[in-house]
């Protein structure tokens, strides 16, 4: 209902009020005509402003559903919710006509494992052991440009390498030579 159907049937409303309050016992038949009249110009704006159907059940979420003449809010679609919530609470989580399943397997099925995924790994040699050096990368050749930008910076780690990343580790290629570096300033004497 748009602004202006809503004032226009206001208006027809309260006049409408009006003539119920000076209704009397000896009112002439020419007002009542007129009272008729009101009543139907009210009804023609209410029609006009209504667009849907007439709800059929109580319910909020479905107004227009299928009726269940012995549902509280007479929504055959809550209802059935609520009846199948009741059995569950009686037998438990699982329907009692519902055939025993076998018992899962210990493996999994397929939905459940992860898809394997593809991706290089940049890593670095920071004197002990091999560490992450930037995001892992879907594309081999951008993984091994960043290495190379990597290599060229103003501090470059001692060796870098790319790591193959495919449901399991495979090292591609290295670049440097790994030395490992004491931490300790005289050997840990």
């Amino acid at each position: 209902m748009n602004h202006a159907q809503l004032t226009a049937l206001g208006r027809a409303l309260r006049l409408v009020g009006e003539h119920g309050e000076a209704l009397t016992a000896d009112t002439p038949d020419a007002r009542l005509h007129e009272v008729k009249a009101d009543l139907r110009r009210a009804l023609d704006l209410l029609d006009e402003s209504v667009t849907t159907g007439a709800v059929t059940t109580r319910c909020p979420e479905h107004p227009n559903g299928p009726v269940d003449e012995s549902a509280p809010d007479l929504c055959l679609l809550c209802e059935t919710r609520r009846r199948a919530a009741r059995r569950s609470e009686l037998h438990g989580s699982r329907p009692q006509s519902d055939p025993v399943s076998p018992a899962p397997s210990r493996y999994g099925v397929r939905s459940d494992r992860p898809q394997p995924q593809q991706r290089w790994l940049p890593e670095l040699w920071n004197g002990r052991e091999w560490q992450l050096c930037g995001t892992p990368r879907r594309d081999r050749r951008e993984a091994e440009q960043y290495l190379a930008a990597q290599r060229r910076g103003s501090r470059p780690a001692m060796a870098y390498r790319l790591v193959h990343e495919f449901t399991d580790y495979e090292v591609l290629r290295i670049w440097g030579t790994p030395v490992q570096v004491d931490i300790e300033p005289m050997g840990n004497l």
